[in-house]
């Protein structure tokens, strides 16, 4: 492992019309305080969603969070071994989570909701087939290891048993509107097209509630610890992946009612050695205009970049990709090229470490 830290930070300003991306228990777009007034807020977990998702539609190996892990067990036992009828799959199964001390329900479902990858269960059952006897420790390991990308990125926490936790990699930070936002409300109704001519009346009607703001967005990645969750080579690919999928990924609130899918305007992307840096605090006095927000929010998150370089070391690497000229003078061309630009400044600097996978 590396002795110097290896930090990257994701800041994205990116401009949402009309929506209702993430909604409180009253159905409303969540806000938040910040700066005297109130904020559009899209909340860290459901972009980390929306991320695994984009993992998914991508083929990229992802994890399964549920309560029936056991069953994901039994099923690829009895895929090894097609001689094992289901009861005596189920029996290798229990023995399986009661060495890792994970308790099964009557239902044989764990209390909570596990995230395990297919790697676990299927070197799980592999093990499993080939012993006869179980060994805690091994089986630990089995459950810590083959860690899929979402696993190593966002880890898990086993309230049954601490030691199979896995410490996250990555640090996703609840979206806010560089500015204040009012909210607003559409009243819809909908006719039953096959009520009688002289019934003039709605058959339902309702509201909801949305907004539209200039989010910003950050998010970051211990590399060392991805490292250590997956190794060199893995790593640096997984730090890409999660890269484009935060920047193209969405949450799906409310998107067939207002089809507010856009791309992010601007994205900076940070190499540093020493802390990671949330720039938030270039909207803590909030942005105002009658003539948009994305150009001035665009000078206040580069000032603040600027300022924060009074406080931390030089970064091995600050690119950035925007819709409009930056003063930072580091642009990328597209989002290839900034995906390359991060690939080559992760493999120097874990090169110049001398770290081995």
């Amino acid at each position: 492992m590396t002795n110097q830290n290896l930090y990257l930070d994701i800041n994205v300003l990116q401009t949402v019309p009309s929506s209702n991306l993430n909604r409180d228990d009253t159905g409303a777009p969540k806000t938040a305080l910040y700066g005297g007034v109130t904020r559009a807020r899209v909340s860290s977990q459901s972009w980390k969603s929306a991320v695994r998702s984009t993992f998914r539609e991508a083929g990229t190996d992802t994890g399964t969070r549920t309560k029936e892990a056991a069953k994901l067990l039994v099923d690829q036992l009895q895929k090894l071994d097609p001689a094992l009828d289901e009861t005596a799959a189920l029996d290798k199964t229990n023995a399986v989570f009661k060495a890792a001390n994970i308790k099964l329900n009557k239902d044989n479902e764990t209390g909570a909701l596990l995230l395990v990858s297919r790697g676990q269960i299927e070197k799980l059952a592999q093990y499993v087939i080939d012993h006869d006897e179980l060994d805690k420790k091994e089986i630990k390991q089995v459950l810590k290891g083959s860690q899929s990308l979402d696993l190593a990125l966002f880890g898990r926490m086993v309230a049954d048993n601490p030691e199979l936790n896995v410490d996250a990699a990555a640090q996703v930070a609840h979206a806010i509107s560089t500015h204040g936002v009012v909210p607003e409300y559409d009243y819809f109704t909908a006719l039953d097209e096959l009520q009688p001519e002289d019934n003039a009346g709605a058959a339902m009607l309702g509201t909801v509630e949305f907004n539209s703001s200039t989010l910003y967005r950050y998010a970051n990645i211990n590399v060392n610890e991805l490292i250590h969750n997956l190794g060199v080579k893995d790593a640096i690919t997984g730090v890409t992946t999660f890269i484009k999928s935060f920047l193209l990924s969405m949450p799906t609130g409310k998107q067939n009612t207002f089809a507010n899918k856009t791309l992010p305007n601007y994205v900076m992307v940070t190499l540093r050695t020493d802390t990671p840096v949330n720039l938030v605090s270039a909207f803590e006095e909030p942005v105002t205009s009658d003539n948009g927000y994305v150009k001035q929010s665009i000078e206040k998150i580069e000032n603040e970049y600027a300022s924060t370089l009074d406080f931390v070391d030089q970064p091995l690497l600050n690119v950035v990709l925007s819709k409009y000229s930056s003063k930072l003078g580091e642009e990328s061309r597209n989002l290839p090229t900034l995906l390359s630009d991060v690939t080559e400044a992760l493999t120097k600097a874990v090169q110049d470490e001398n770290i081995n996978d």
